[in-house]
């Protein structure tokens, strides 16, 4: 019996139920989306993938390193309140929840008590706007070959670049970037959509483009990276 109240005395005490206000959003219909988990007053903690949502229980398998000494003194014992934040590729919407997590082994963690707390059209908070070095590749048909170019938005869908080549609606490229220098580059596919004037000094075209065949691990990389630099860009700040 006294070691049964022992273990009973480790318990969590359960954290506070969602808002009444939010209990009809279906959390199921975000599985798989990456997102980016942050304490209550904006610390980061780390990047996952949401996995299993159903009713206001998830998880969340982490593919990021955790950045945050909070996390080292969280455990089964003491569920930890956080933001949730994502962007549905599908839905086209940015996601916002709220929960509470413990820790599992193997980088997974336990969310509790979550909700969605609100969607909405913010995509740029999910593009990284940038002016960095990168190279347009035509494999075929005008304008072929390599050419250096620059990189002015990223997202998980798309990017922006600007350059002296020109190239047209339709057109098949590759785009390589090294988004952080202490990471590998980038390597997207991707489709000119639309052409656009550039105002820039020796690079009078502009183009944006959508990704092609991005695999699962690849926007996973790509997501990762662009938290990752908002993050180093909101520390410079």
């Amino acid at each position: 019996m006294a070691l049964f109240d022992k273990f009973k005395k480790k318990a969590p005490p359960p954290p506070p139920p969602p808002k009444p206000a939010q209990d009809s959003e279906d959390v199921s219909a975000y599985s798989h989306m990456r997102v980016e988990v942050t304490t209550k007053d904006g610390q980061m903690l780390f990047v996952a993938k949401l996995m299993y949502p159903q009713r206001h229980t998830a998880e969340l398998h982490q593919y990021s390193e955790a950045e945050n000494s909070l996390l080292e003194n969280c455990s089964e014992a003491e569920a930890l309140p956080v933001h949730i934040r994502g962007y549905h590729d599908r839905l086209r919407k940015a996601v916002y929840m709220e929960g509470f997590i413990t820790p599992q082994p193997k980088h997974i963690w336990l969310v509790s008590h979550l909700y969605v707390a609100r969607v909405g059209n913010d995509r740029a908070f999910f593009r990284l706007d940038t002016d960095l070095e990168a190279n347009i590749t035509k494999f075929s048909g005008r304008n072929a070959g390599e050419f250096p170019c620059r990189l002015r938005n990223i997202s998980v869908g798309g990017a922006r670049f600007s350059s002296q080549q020109q190239y047209w609606e339709g057109d098949k490229l590759l785009l390589t970037v090294k988004l952080l220098e202490d990471r590998d580059p980038s390597i997207m596919y991707c489709q000119v959509l639309r052409v656009l004037e550039s105002e820039e000094e020796g690079a009078p075209f502009e183009y944006g483009c959508q990704f092609l065949e991005l695999n699962e691990a690849d926007q996973d990389k790509i997501t990762e990276n662009i938290f990752a630099a908002q993050r180093k860009s909101r520390k410079g700040s």
